[in-house]
């Protein structure tokens, strides 16, 4: 898991997509809903989205291009309307993106290998990290643990 930080401290940070497609692309394998979001920096309803009251063991990766980005071991229950982790794998695999849209300045992530918009992330979470990662399901996928 990613290093103990704090939002305040979070440097923005931006990497080149390695996975590129055009608009129309895009929209051959997403939803419309996937497409608004991801694309367009979209955000879905809060207390709609698939993985929001959702706790199996298992990985969530991009919907977009399957970059692992967060485990169910940093998921909790942060009743905000959408899924919550207080970690990530890594913090190679996220863009740090300031953002001043919707007349507040917030922190977004983006998927580093294709750019999509995740959601944001906040510095009201639980320990070790004290961080809230405000993902939209349609953003990732998930994939359970095999049972052993």
């Amino acid at each position: 898991m990613a290093q103990d930080i704090s939002v305040k401290k979070l440097e923005e940070k931006y990497s080149k997509p390695v996975v590129t497609k055009s608009e129309k692309e895009w929209k051959e394998i997403l939803s419309p809903t996937q497409f608004a979001v991801t694309r367009e920096k979209g955000t879905e309803a809060p207390f709609t989205g698939k993985y929001y009251d959702f706790y199996e063991k298992g990985k969530y990766y991009c919907i977009c291009c399957g970059a692992y980005l967060f485990d169910s071991s940093s998921k909790f229950r942060s009743g905000c309307g959408w899924p919550s982790f207080n970690d990530v794998n890594s913090l190679k695999s996220i863009n740090i993106i300031k953002d001043p849209s919707h007349g507040m300045i917030r922190t977004e992530i983006t998927c580093s290998q294709c750019d999509a918009h995740l959601g944001h992330v906040f510095d009201d979470g639980p320990p070790p990290t004290g961080l809230r990662y405000c993902i939209n399901s349609v953003s990732i996928t998930f994939v359970a643990d095999k049972e052993e």
